[in-house]
């Protein structure tokens, strides 16, 4: 039975680095990966992007309101697909996510999921829960935080200053940064950590 995997880790931590390499392993011996993402992540356009400099175009994004499979089956039959890689899967709808478990359970095409576990203000992104919820393997990819430690909040910079409010999705026409850092760092840099309802 394939699988549904999550691998997770802060900003910086090599998710789309080591997405383009699983794939490039799958082609490099004949089989047949397909690369989506959500179109809600534009800041590389149609691409998959790392911070390294790799970058691949995907075979097609994912709008919120479709069907997974559909965006899918437009790219090729998931029949004839080897395995099927999510970059920024933090942009699913928990929907989204219940199909790329059904898919992966039902078809026998492994779904590697890539992406962030929570947002700048520590709360997990809806897709994120829902794949931890469901991901029959889940990963945690490390990287560090300017101290040294091990970085595990994903922190925002607007003009240069650490912020704790504003939307949860921020890319496109707004000056913002982001900066990985650890438990330690994050509350004296960007403040106290609070569940908001």
């Amino acid at each position: 039975m394939a699988k549904l995997y999550f691998r997770y880790g802060a900003m910086n931590s090599g998710k789309s680095t080591m997405l383009l390499q699983a794939a490039y392993n799958y082609e490099e011996r004949g089989q047949t990966p397909v690369i989506v993402k959500p179109g809600t992540d534009t800041k590389a356009g149609r691409a998959v992007s790392s911070r390294i400099g790799l970058e691949r175009e995907v075979d097609a994004l994912i709008a919120e309101d479709v069907l997974l499979e559909d965006v899918l089956e437009s790219v090729r039959p998931i029949a004839q697909t080897d395995a099927i890689f999510i970059d920024e899967a933090q942009f699913l709808t928990p929907s989204q996510v219940d199909e790329a478990f059904t898919i992966a359970v039902t078809t026998g095409v492994p779904v590697l999921a890539y992406g962030l576990r929570s947002d700048f203000r520590t709360l997990a992104f809806p897709g994120s829960a829902r794949l931890l919820e469901l991901a029959h393997s889940i990963e945690e990819l490390k990287t560090i935080c300017r101290c040294g430690s091990k970085a595990l909040m994903n922190a925002r910079l607007v003009d240069g200053e650490f912020v704790s409010s504003g939307a949860q999705v921020a890319i496109d026409g707004q000056a913002a940064g982001y900066e990985s850092l650890c438990g330690r760092c994050y509350l004296e840099k960007v403040g106290p950590v609070r569940h908001v309802s």
